[in-house]
């Protein structure tokens, strides 16, 4: 996993820049906010998150880590890829967004683009349980409210080449034959499982 990158801005694009870290220009796509405060030839720091597919390695990146643990977040509810979570994050910070989920306004979810009523009722409901409500620090308001345990079997499924939203759906698929506190590797073999059956 790519957690961060510092670089010189070489280009800039309406929702992406090219950073050259060391001699290798890293495409990376952005909130446009963040691309519109990048100047070609300024050193820059991004947190990012690297999604793996099967036939490219995207990179995003974002000016702070809470807002880019955020993005991960928004990945595992069902429907909602990295397109559409950079779009939530370029709308709405981490605050705002645990503001609506707790609040249920699906309202202001909508002013998303490409987040219909249905979409915002997901969101909701997804993720009600795991953004905590009444913070007002961006990176602690994008951390998943899960157990250490949890965490580290998403994090190495998504290792795997998995996407976040295939860990948390195998992860809770297997949480009915763990107890309350397994050990990480017989969780990550569960887990295992059922995204091999």
């Amino acid at each position: 996993m790519i957690a961060s990158l510092t670089g010189t801005v070489r280009h800039v694009g309406l929702d992406r820049l090219v950073l050259d870290v060391h001699g290798v220009g890293m495409l990376v796509y952005t909130p446009p906010a963040v691309a519109a405060g990048c100047r070609t030839g300024a050193a820059v720091e991004l947190a990012t998150s690297l999604v793996v597919r099967e036939d490219s390695l995207t990179l995003y990146g974002f000016d702070a880590a809470g807002v880019r643990d955020t993005f991960e977040l928004l990945q595992s509810v069902s429907g909602v890829g990295p397109r559409v979570a950079l779009a939530v994050v370029s709308v709405l910070s981490p605050d705002e967004l645990a503001s609506a989920i707790s609040a249920d306004d699906v309202r202001a979810l909508t002013r998303v683009p490409g987040i219909g009523k249905k979409g915002a009722e997901r969101l909701v409901l997804e993720l009600r349980d795991k953004i905590p409500s009444g913070t007002s620090q961006g990176d602690a308001v994008a951390a998943p409210a899960r157990e250490s345990w949890q965490r580290q079997v998403v994090e190495a499924l998504v290792g795997l080449g998995y996407s976040v939203s295939q860990a948390e759906a195998a992860l809770e698929r297997a949480s009915d034959q763990l107890g309350e506190d397994p050990e990480v590797s017989e969780a990550l073999r569960a887990s295992l499982r059922e995204l091999a059956g």
